[in-house]
Order: C-alpha cells, then sequence, then structure tokens
C-alpha cells in the first residue's frame, strides 16, 4: 500500500465510524406496541445518554410524555449507560378469570405483551422490560438477569411519568411516617387535593399516593402499582415534580417490620418487579371499569369464595369502644340477621370487655342466626403505640397461626386487622403472611390503617377488602371531616375504589354525636352502591335504621351481597357521580351523589342497562328524609338538591 493510499485512508477512518455509529441508532429504531384496538400505543426508546424511556398516546393525544425508565442497584445502575439490544414480538395476551370481591366478577383480559432488552456494562445484571398494552391502559414490569447468585438491592427507582404540563390532578398527599394516631401513618387517609396543577409539590412533603388521577387534553389518566409480590416494596410518587414528571418513590425508613427488617426491594436473580399501570381514556369510564390492576396480578392458587361477600353490622364507628359488650354486640347480631346480612363485626377490645369464653357464645349465637362473626386485631409490633387490643398476637408466626386456629375452633368467620406501619418490603411480607395463614385456618381478612390492596384480592381470595381510605369514622373525629364528606366521597369512586375493594365503611343516618352531618340521608343510602367493598360494614346502628321508613329497609335487604359489573353513567371527580351496578342476575342498580352546593338535575338513559321500570328512591322535603316514586320508561330525570342522592332499584 503507497504512504499516499494510507494517509488516504487514515483520514477516512473517522468517516467509516461515524457511518458505523449512525448505522447502529437506525438499527436501534423506537420500539412500538399497541393496545388490540390500536386506540393506546406506547413507544420506547434510548437518549444519547443511555436512558430509556417510553412514552404513550391515545389515539392522537399525548398522555404521557417521554418519561424514563430504569432501575439502580446497590451494585449497578441500570438506568443510563444502557443501549437497545432487542426487542421480542409482540404476543397476544389472554386471560379470563373470575373475582369475588372487585367490581367485575368475570374478567376478561386481553392485551399486546412485548418485551424489550436493554444491554449494559459487560457482566452487570441485564435489564428487560415487559409491556403489556391494552384497550384501557399499559402496564410494565421490569425484568434483572444475570449470573449472580447474591442477593441484589434496589436503591431507586428511576421510573417516572411525565405528563404534560396542562394536565390537573386529584392527588392523595402521603403521609409523614411514624405520626398520626398513635405513630400509625402511613395509611392512606387524607382528603384528596382536587384539580391541582400538574408538578404542584405535595402538601406533606413525602409525596403523593397510588392511585393519582389526572386529567390532560379531555383524556384521563390514573396511576398505580400492582401485582405486588415478596420481593418489592410498595411505592408512591415523589414530593417534587418539576415540568409534570413524577417521579416513583420508595417508603420512609421508618416503614419496615422491625429495625433490621428490609426496607428498599431485595432479592435474588431473575428478579421482576410489581407492574406500573396506566389507565387511560378519552373519558371516565375506562377509569372507573377498568380491572387492569388484578389484570396484571397474580391468580389465586384457591378457589374463588363466592359466597363470602357481604353486608355486615357494626356497632364501633358510631358508639364507640365503650359499647364493645356482650349485650351490644347481640343486639347487632340480631340487628344482621333481621337485615338479612351475612356478617357482624365486633372491634377492639372484645378481648378484654366481653372476654374469649363470652366471644365463643355469641359466635355460636351468630351462627345460629345465619351471620358470621368478625373479630378486630391490632397488628402491631413495634411500629405503633396504639393501645387497643388484642394486641401483640399476630406478628410472630407462631403465635398467629395459634391464635388464627383458637377463633376458628371458637366459631369466628373472618378478621380485622389494624394499624400497619408502611409500604416496606417487610411489610408487603407480613400482609401476605397473614394472608395465608388466614386462608390456611378458613378464616377472612379485612386489613385497616393499611395500604392499598394493589391486586392481592385476586392473588388471595380470601381478602375481603381493605380501608386506605379516609373513611366514615373520620367524620365522628373533627367537623372539619365531615364538612368535606361530599367533595370526598365523589371523588373516591374515581381514584381509591377504583383499583380495589374499599372498607369506607358508609352511611348512616342517625345524627353523629357532637358533629353536623353535611349529607342528606339520600346521598348516604347513595353510598351502600356507589362504594364496593367484599364486605360492606354499614355505619348505621339498628335505632337508626328502625326510623327509616320501609321501603328504605327493604332496599337494603334486598340489596345483593356482591356485585357482578360496573357502568359508569356520569360525573366529574369532587361533584357528582352516577354509576350502575349490576347484580349476579343480571339486574342494574343505579345510585348517584351530588357533591355541590347547588341543585343539579341529571338526565338518565335507562335503555343503555335495559332497565324498563324500578323504584326511585331520592331526597324528600328536607335532607333528613326520603320520597320514593316508580320508574318506568326509557329516561329518566332526576333532580337533586345539594349534597343530595339517589337510588334505583331494578
Amino acid at each position: 500500500m503507497s504512504v499516499t493510499y494510507l494517509r488516504a485512508f487514515t483520514h477516512f477512518l473517522p468517516f467509516l465510524g461515524l457511518l458505523s455509529l449512525a448505522t447502529a441508532a437506525q438499527a436501534a429504531k423506537p420500539i412500538r406496541v399497541a393496545s388490540p384496538d390500536g386506540a393506546v400505543q406506547v413507544t420506547v426508546d434510548v437518549t444519547s445518554q443511555g436512558q430509556p424511556t417510553y412514552a404513550v398516546r391515545y389515539r392522537s393525544a399525548e398522555v404521557l410524555r417521554p418519561s424514563r425508565l430504569g432501575l439502580q442497584l446497590a451494585g449497578a445502575d441500570l438506568s443510563q449507560g444502557l443501549k437497545l439490544k432487542k426487542a421480542d414480538k409482540v404476543e397476544a395476551v389472554t386471560d379470563d378469570y373470575q373475582l369475588a370481591t372487585d367490581k367485575r366478577a368475570n374478567c376478561r383480559y386481553r392485551a399486546n405483551r412485548r418485551v424489550v432488552h436493554f444491554a449494559g456494562r459487560a457482566g452487570a445484571p441485564q435489564l428487560s422490560v415487559v409491556f403489556q398494552v391494552s384497550n384501557d391502559g399499559v402496564a410494565f414490569q421490569y425484568v434483572v438477569e444475570g449470573t449472580s447468585q447474591e442477593v441484589q438491592r434496589i436503591t431507586a427507582e428511576n421510573t417516572t411519568f411525565h405528563l404534560p404540563t396542562s394536565a390537573k390532578g386529584w392527588l392523595h398527599p402521603h403521609a409523614k411516617a411514624q405520626t398520626g394516631f398513635a405513630n400509625t401513618q402511613p395509611s392512606y387517609e387524607e382528603n384528596y387535593q382536587r384539580g391541582i396543577a400538574a408538578g404542584t409539590p405535595s402538601t406533606i412533603g413525602q409525596g403523593w399516593s397510588f392511585p393519582a388521577l389526572f386529567e390532560t387534553n379531555g383524556h384521563w389518566v390514573l396511576l398505580t402499582e400492582a401485582g405486588m409480590g415478596r420481593t418489592y416494596a410498595g411505592a408512591h410518587l415523589a414530593h417534587e415534580s418539576p415540568d409534570a414528571e413524577y417521579h416513583v418513590a420508595f417508603p420512609q425508613p421508618p416503614e419496615k417490620t422491625t429495625p433490621d427488617a428490609a426496607l428498599l426491594p431485595e432479592g435474588r436473580l431473575p428478579w421482576r418487579t410489581p407492574w406500573r399501570v396506566v389507565v387511560v381514556g378519552n373519558s371516565l369510564a375506562p377509569i372507573v371499569e377498568s380491572t387492569l390492576t388484578t389484570d396484571v396480578s397474580a391468580p389465586a392458587q384457591t378457589p374463588v369464595l363466592t359466597d363470602a361477600p357481604g353486608k355486615s353490622s357494626w356497632s364501633w364507628v358510631l358508639l364507640g369502644d365503650s359499647k364493645t359488650t356482650y349485650d351490644v354486640q347481640r343486639r347487632f347480631i340480631d340487628y344482621a340477621a333481621e337485615m338479612g346480612w351475612r356478617y357482624c363485626l365486633v372491634d377492639a377490645l372484645w378481648d378484654t370487655q366481653i372476654g374469649y369464653d363470652k366471644m365463643r357464645e355469641l359466635a355460636q349465637y351468630a351462627r345460629s342466626k345465619n351471620v358470621g362473626l368478625l373479630v378486630w386485631y391490632n397488628s402491631n409490633g413495634h411500629w405503633n403505640q396504639a393501645p387497643q387490643t388484642p394486641t401483640n398476637v399476630l406478628f410472630e408466626p407462631e403465635s398467629r397461626r395459634k391464635e388464627f386456629a383458637r377463633i376458628k375452633q371458637m366459631g369466628v368467620a373472618g378478621v380485622k386487622i389494624d394499624f400497619f406501619g408502611g409500604d416496606g418490603q417487610s411489610f408487603m411480607n407480613y400482609y401476605q403472611d397473614i394472608l395465608e395463614d388466614a386462608h390456611k385456618a378458613g378464616l377472612l381478612v379485612n386489613f385497616h390503617g393499611t395500604t392499598i390492596p394493589r391486586g392481592w384480592n385476586r392473588t388471595y381470595p380470601n381478602l375481603m377488602t381493605m380501608e386506605a381510605v379516609k373513611g366514615f369514622e373520620f367524620l365522628t373525629f373533627d367537623q372539619r371531616n365531615t364538612d368535606q364528606e361530599p367533595t370526598h366521597c365523589a371523588i373516591l369512586p374515581f381514584t381509591r375504589n377504583a383499583v380495589g375493594p374499599m372498607d369506607f365503611t358508609p352511611m348512616a343516618f342517625s345524627e353523629i354525636r357532637g358533629k353536623e352531618r353535611r349529607t342528606s340521608n339520600a346521598f348516604e343510602l347513595a353510598l351502600s352502591v356507589l362504594f364496593q367493598s367484599g364486605i360492606q360494614h354499614y355505619a348505621e346502628t339498628p335505632e337508626g335504621m328502625a326510623a327509616q321508613p320501609d321501603y328504605v329497609q327493604g332496599f337494603l335487604k334486598k340489596m345483593p351481597p356482591r356485585w357482578a359489573d360496573v357502568r359508569f353513567v356520569e360525573g366529574y371527580p369532587g361533584q357528582h357521580v352516577v354509576l350502575a351496578r349490576q347484580t349476579p342476575d343480571g339486574r342494574w342498580y343505579l345510585a348517584g351523589i351530588n357533591a355541590t352546593d347547588a341543585p343539579k338535575t341529571v338526565q338518565l338513559d335507562l335503555s343503555k342497562l335495559g332497565l324498563s321500570q324500578g323504584t326511585l328512591i331520592t331526597d324528600g322535603a328536607t335532607n333528613r328524609s326520603f320520597s320514593t316514586r316508580p320508574v318506568s320508561g326509557t329516561t329518566l330525570s332526576v333532580t337533586l338538591p345539594a349534597r343530595g342522592g339517589f337510588v334505583v332499584e331494578p
């Protein structure tokens, strides 16, 4: 080779390098996957710094701008310096399953699945992201693979949700750990901020809880997580979200069961994280009706308990601790039997104010009335100072299993367990330990002072409900809570109750001692249909119920123990909501509330539900009275007074 040619070739090498890079960049085109109907589209790419991103469109609208993906492990950064290695072929996902404790009995999931693989530093764990795109949204999870046999630890998750700057949010402030009553926070018991500008810092300084609802350019987005296993911590959205980009945040340091227990995620390879869930639509119907959180959660390994859901009487919320006595609880058992309800809940202090021997008598008496007895427990180990008993019984496995066997032998049907301590990985395991041991003992479970369901009611059919909401009990604590009840209730069907059963403990017609209730009695009655819970605990007392018209009592007696389907009819978060719920035999109930301070008329097309006749119950001459009239034809016009409500019984 001549010197002249060699020099020319040497000068040509940089161009070859650029050409090679350009070819590689062209080969690594953005990866796309769409829903079966093509409406929801996801685009996955990598920035020039090697940061993986995804974006979500609904038809022509961008609902999530390019948002970050990635994990930071203690020994490897899987959020930057990555290359798009390959994308598997799109596969169809089909899943049909049954639920007894959620909004739909027969669930049908259809999605397109595509796994995107990234390459990083040689020898480091490798990151893949599994995307499943359905007609109602997007779910994605991380898969970390490698040859290491060591326990891996995730120190941060770099997932973001980058909303348009014009978006508005209905967001739940995440609480500071070890605050609140007896150090029992965070327990998802705040009032939602309503319609605030996306990017607004959280009010408590600890971020925003899942689920988080946004409206953007006429479209709706609900963010949450699902499929929580044993190798991850519960997450939420971070305090700061500049440019409307919300980062996933991990629990606060106190949120673990013991000082040396796992807080942040740790596990062995291969490792799958929970699903990040984005429900989307051009109306609120997908938000209310979607089952995406259970669609992507692990199926049950045990039969669905179709006979377990039901209604329950409960003395504590209006009568307090002092009435957890034998005579009062026997009266509430009679009340449940008279109403045709399946359960009676005996709350805190039963072990000292009634005692185990008399509780055995109560359980036997309840069974003679075809009523199942539910009993309360304090969850606590070291993490809270709540004095209510029974306490320090359930945390240690041997003690828990012995106690569960004992109360099952007594005839108890289920447990309500309260005052959990956060979302660290050790708490995620504690919840699931309880559910598994309760299942083995044949007990139903209701978690209070708790995290959100995250799809567990599919994986564990004995999980009837979870609180994770500022429920009716808070109305008895402070007039400010009572004042906010109407707007709070009109947000919950679009947020907390949209992601799983919710034990709000609704519906009181009686006055609350020392407080002025702002809602009408018809508003309260509507909550019996609007709110969904595997076991629905009602706040009203026997005396308060006896004072209501026969047709109101009859409505509550005939309402089914569980629902088969739900439809969004109309509404707007915090203002008003109308829903339809279907009975297992195919009939539709309607319910609606007006949370505003002015009357509102709703025009309902009954033909869409196949409802041609029924009975309307709504407000009477005063907000503490009812009126009723028959319904027939294909349309119905109802004028709701301020903070009023209605139901239609088929």
